[in-house]
């Protein structure tokens, strides 16, 4: 049943983002973009299944909303402190690479935390390695998993643990 309910999802993105990119409805193109997304889906349904994660629940769509809204704010702080470091005459630099925890179980979690580090500025996402994920920070201020935990992760992890699980 898990099957064909991810099947189905994953055919039914495939043929909306069809007609998205065409941006016409006429029969001929429908058609091919349905039997296109049908092949793709009967093909690898069971590799795009991280699609299918998101839980779609009230909740779940609560936090995506403040997930978006904490994403927007922490682009905005790190574009800041990113300028203002650029701009500084002693260029207080300390980079390196930090290793950090994820709680999240789910895959598309995981990626979707990964991206959003990496989308910060100032941080980029080397390796995502189970719970581990080991990221680059421009301005290191702390080496020990916890503390950097706190400061990279845990405030997107705490929306998409909502989101994905």
């Amino acid at each position: 049943m898990l099957k064909a309910v991810n099947f189905l999802v994953v055919w039914v993105l495939l043929v909306f983002f069809w007609v998205l990119l065409n941006g016409s409805l006429a029969t001929d193109v429908l058609l091919v973009g349905l039997i296109a997304s049908l092949i793709i889906s009967l093909l690898f349904s069971k590799d795009l299944a991280l699609i299918t994660e998101f839980r779609a629940t009230p909740p779940a769509f609560g936090a995506a909303l403040r997930y978006f809204l904490y994403f927007l704010k922490e682009l905005v702080k790190s574009n800041i402190r990113l300028a203002s470091i650029v701009l500084s005459p002693a260029l207080p630099l300390n980079p390196g690479i930090v290793k950090t925890r994820t709680r999240l179980k789910s895959r598309m979690g995981r990626l979707m935390l990964a991206n959003s580090i990496t989308l910060t500025p100032g941080t980029l996402t080397v390796e995502l390695d189970g719970e581990w994920l080991y990221v680059h920070w421009v301005t290191v201020e702390s080496t020990d998993i916890e503390a950097a935990t706190a400061e990279i992760v845990a405030g997107f992890e705490q929306h998409l643990e909502v989101m994905y699980g």
